[in-house]
């Protein structure tokens, strides 16, 4: 802990971090929390939400809501338009859905409009066969699981995320898919590093959905669902990370066999979007911090991963948004 604080303070004092937050848990125990801000403050980090997103399908599979291979139009019949007829749950929580992007003159606005987009990915044709190519997802993981979800259950995610995962493991006013007006007066807020804004946005991305400090401030993009992004507590994301591996105060989120499956490789090769090669499993991305992580991380520098190895997982939530991770990696147990 002593080491985690110097190397914190450091941070913060070079001014390379402002508000920061990390946590780590081993075997189901919080062995060490490090925070410049009060540890309980929410933090918008983008897509970390994937993670929560994939955990909560995975628990609705175990309970036979659906199934990995479950077409989406079987659900959603509007869906089986232009050759998405064989797309699957799978295929979605493996980014080979071959519907990564959006209209380029997408809007805030029109993010913060669940049925909107959902419309818009109905009528989409895909890029590639589906199941055939890796490329990342980066806002349609959450509109496509979300409307699996909705459709199979009737419910919202953040409904789902509430009585599956926060509540019972006691981070209810921690975690966020859509942050409630009457909440956002505790969030930490965002500021851009120099420079971080001057990204070009990878095929298939709107200007105005790159990650930036103004997407997320914006109190009616904290308020929509999306859950392909979450506002959360390093500590928060953590802990449910950990209730992946074992129990956390008696709650275990997955079973073993479950686990296994869900990080386990179900796709490789080059990223179509962003060009590098890549490996992802059923809705985690892999090898984050070793080769036997998983998790994800968030445009501007958040991260949580968990290595099933160790029985331990970590995260980073951060306020000062920067390209890739390196103070992720510092930090890192």
């Amino acid at each position: 802990m002593t080491d985690l604080q110097a190397e914190v303070d450091s941070l913060v004092a070079s001014g390379a971090e402002r508000g920061l937050q990390v946590a780590i848990y081993q075997n189901g125990k919080q062995v060490a929390e490090v925070s410049t801000i009060p540890p309980d403050t929410p933090i918008f980090s983008f897509s970390l939400g994937k993670a929560v997103t994939a955990t909560l399908v995975h628990r609705l599979v175990e309970r036979g809501m659906f199934a990995y291979d479950t077409r989406l139009d079987e659900l959603w019949p509007e869906f089986a338009q232009q050759g998405k007829e064989k797309v699957t749950v799978r295929h979605v929580l493996d980014h080979s859905a071959g519907l990564p992007g959006l209209p380029l003159d997408t809007t805030v606005d029109d993010l913060c409009d669940h049925d909107r987009i959902c419309g818009i990915l109905a009528e989409a044709e895909p890029w590639w066969e589906p199941g055939t190519a890796f490329g990342y997802h980066a806002y349609t993981f959450g509109y496509l699981l979300g409307e699996v979800v909705r459709r199979a259950t009737g419910r919202t995610m953040s409904d789902i995320l509430r009585t599956e995962i926060t509540e019972p493991l006691g981070i209810a006013n921690e975690l966020f898919f859509a942050v409630p007006p009457s909440e956002q007066g505790r969030l930490a807020n965002l500021e851009n590093t120099d420079g971080f804004t001057d990204q070009q946005p990878p095929d298939g991305t709107p200007r105005s959905t790159l990650p930036s400090a103004e997407l997320g401030n914006d109190p009616d993009f904290l308020a929509a669902e999306i859950p392909s992004v979450c506002t959360t507590s390093a500590r928060a994301i953590a802990r449910m990370l950990a209730a992946l591996l074992d129990e956390v105060d008696g709650v275990r989120l997955l079973t073993e066999e479950t686990l296994r499956k869900a990080t386990a490789v179900s796709i490789e090769g080059v990223d179509r979007i962003h060009g590098v090669p890549s490996r992802s499993g059923l809705g985690y991305a892999l090898a984050l911090a070793g080769p036997t992580t998983f998790g994800m991380g968030g445009g501007g520098g958040s991260m949580a991963w968990a290595d099933p190895t160790r029985g331990i997982s970590f995260a980073v939530t951060k306020t000062k948004l920067s390209p890739g991770f390196d103070t992720a990696s510092r930090l890192a147990p």
